[in-house]
């Protein structure tokens, strides 16, 4: 039987289990990143593990997402972080100098590598054929420091694309499709790989948007064929040597096959609050628009922002919008400038931010009370952009220029300009000076870690005891994100590293008495429904409830990346048995688990319902060295007794 693209490289990096879909395997892994948000954490999580120097091919930290400083919180942070890699041999890209996705793509990512990220769009870089994925803080830790990277060994999905797209028409659009298909839970378990004699025509930053945009499907990551497109690519970016063929054999097998014709796809939206609430731009034909935003990790290439500039060339934009442009990289724009693209976007009336995540994240250019916002992004979460009750839609450049236009949403093909023909270059402008590399180790021993006032300890971890008794604090519905859990924005991001006073913001967005009545109990139990900590791969999701005394959270489904994150911080994750036993519990129910140890060795912990009586039975399908993690009280105290 033959392998999949993403089964070769797990084959070349199986450090321990059997390539056998639904058990636990451990890989090695060859490069790490991490962005500002996540990284002060992650850093301060590698000090505690006491390895003196990385131990991967190649790690890199960006600071891309807090770099709106109105304060001295997010300025130490970014020292801390400089004074860190620079010690223990980690490269730092300045602020400025992009996007962390854009940015690893374009300098440093390799076909047939694996690449972990405390980000959850690390997949980006299945656009050239890594094995890329997104991880809580500790794990990338853990990943520097030489361990090796756990996961669920995933089911494998194929995606044919035949045809070829029409003018108008883009990879967003695919994105959309794919999700409109399968959902926000439709790839939790699967690795995605995309094939089909349409991705010949389809560019690095064109697969890149696809395999970022892979991550809203909860997939495990997407990839793509390393081929001749790819090849091109890295050659452009002075990389040839990095090139590397890799393709599936024809034989291999797959868990599920969808087919995707090119030639009928249509321009796509996804509305508010969900990427895969995905309809046809022509059905919300004539829907005003307040603000329109290009760019994020989705959609800011050098090919996308051209085309943008081409089709804004001669116009300007309708006076009751707001527009947008954040370049993906310091590449881009240096490179948009010298072509006088930037000119083109600049006179239209456009307002060009930094190479930076931005509003992607609520940093800045918020909407306005009640506004329609168009969004190349990723992510429409519901008070994700800063404004809490702003109607988001994700969107493709062209459909996001066709409503700066018009200040409506518009069919970018019914637009009566000539579609411009834009194709990347043979030779980007290279100019690494932003990205600093570490001290030598000699050098590195006599270096201080410069650390600010904001950076907190770690919350204390619990032991997973044998019984647990505890109030039911809070109880969510369905695909509840780690946006609902921890927010972001300008307000909050500056306080990443102080998890005391991040603590406050928890689950504000469904409950603003959440955290006073969580710390009141001392210890407390969630409840949650399906695809539970859905989104962003931000542990700080798992420790700030961990500070305010959760110990245990109960769900009918979960997000990758969030299950793990809360087993790593000691936090027990548990399913329903039954899904119908959600409905019987109820704020405020006292619950008790008993012979917890001898239910994590069974499968089946059984709670008691101390309020009604009711006995339920939960579920939980943990590796040994899940149990041991809980039991210990972390993946850190796990760590330090092993």
């Amino acid at each position: 039987m033959g392998l999949t693209i993403a089964q070769k490289i797990i084959k070349a990096h199986l450090v321990s289990g059997e390539m056998i879909a639904g058990t636990e395997i451990a890989l090695k892994i060859d490069q790490t990143l991490t962005q500002d948000a996540t990284g002060t954490m992650a850093y301060l999580e590698f000090e505690t593990m006491g390895v003196d120097r990385v131990r991967t091919e190649k790690s890199v930290a960006y600071i891309d997402h807090n770099t709106l400083q109105s304060g001295f919180e997010n300025a130490d942070d970014h020292r801390y972080i400089q004074s860190v890699c620079r010690k223990h041999g980690i490269y730092f890209s300045r602020p400025g100098n992009g996007i962390c996705h854009q940015v690893h793509l374009e300098r440093f990512g390799k076909p047939g590598k694996t690449l972990i990220g405390s980000d959850s769009h690390t997949p980006t870089g299945g656009g050239i054929g890594m094995l890329a994925m997104g991880a809580g803080g500790l794990d990338v830790a853990v990943a520097m420091g030489g361990g090796a990277y756990h996961i669920t060994c995933p089911k494998m999905y194929k995606v044919n694309l035949t045809g070829t797209l029409r003018p108008y028409v883009t990879a967003k659009d695919i994105s959309l499709e794919i999700l409109r298909i399968l959902s926000v839970k439709g790839g939790v378990g699967a690795i995605i790989e995309w094939g089909g004699e349409g991705i010949k025509n389809l560019s690095v930053p064109q697969r890149a948007t696809i395999t970022n945009m892979g991550t809203e499907l909860g997939a495990t990551t997407s990839i793509f064929p390393s081929d001749e497109v790819t090849r091109a690519f890295l050659e452009a970016e002075g990389r040839g040597e990095d090139y590397t063929p890799l393709a599936s054999d024809p034989d291999a097998l797959y868990d599920k096959i969808i087919d995707i014709d090119l030639n009928t796809l249509e321009p796509l939206i996804a509305c508010p609050h969900s990427p895969d609430n995905v309809v046809t731009v022509a059905s919300l034909k004539g829907t005003k628009v307040d603000q329109v935003c290009i760019g994020s990790c989705t959609n800011s290439s050098l090919t996308d922002l051209m085309t943008v500039a081409a089709l804004l060339k001669g116009k300007t934009i309708d006076p009751s919008v707001s527009l947008s442009i954040s370049p993906g990289s310091k590449q881009v724009l240096t490179m948009l400038s010298e072509c006088g693209a930037l000119t083109d976007i600049l006179a239209s009336g456009a307002r060009v931010l930094e190479c930076a995540c931005g509003p992607c994240i609520g940093m800045g250019f918020s909407p306005n009370s009640a506004g329609v916002s168009l969004r190349t992004f990723n992510r429409n979460f519901e008070g994700r952009s800063g404004t809490a009750d702003a109607k988001v839609y994700l969107v493709s450049p062209e459909t996001a220029v066709a409503a700066a236009l018009t200040g409506y949403i518009t069919d970018p093909t019914t637009l009566p300009y000539e579609y411009p023909n834009i194709t990347m270059p043979q030779a980007f402008r290279i100019d690494d000076s932003a990205v600093l590399a570490p001290a030598d180790p000699d050098e590195a021993k006599e270096l201080e870690v410069l650390r600010g006032p904001n950076i907190k300890p770690f919350p204390d971890a619990f032991p997973q005891e044998d019984t647990l008794s505890a109030p039911l604090i809070l109880k969510v519905g369905d695909n509840i994100t780690t946006d609902h859990i921890m927010p972001a924005g300008s307000k909050i991001l500056p306080y990443r590293s102080n998890i005391p006073h991040l603590s406050q913001y928890c689950f504000g967005v469904c409950d603003k008495t959440f955290p006073e009545r969580a710390k009141a109990a001392g210890k407390g139990i969630i409840v949650g429904g399906s695809n539970y900590g859905q989104g962003s791969s931000r542990e700080h999701a798992a420790l700030v409830p961990l500070y305010l005394g959760i110990r245990c959270v109960i769900a009918k489904s979960f997000a990758r990346i969030h299950i793990a994150n809360l087993i790593n911080a000691g936090i027990m994750p548990l399913t329903f048995a039954d899904p119908a036993d959600y409905d019987t519990l109820e704020q405020d129910h006292e619950l008790e688990l008993s012979d917890i140890y001898a239910g994590m060795d069974s499968g089946n912990i059984v709670m008691k319902n101390k309020t009604t009586g009711k006995e339920i039975t939960l579920c939980c399908d943990f590796t040994d060295r899940q149990k041991a993690i809980l039991k210990a009280g972390s993946l850190l105290k796990y760590t330090a007794l092993n």
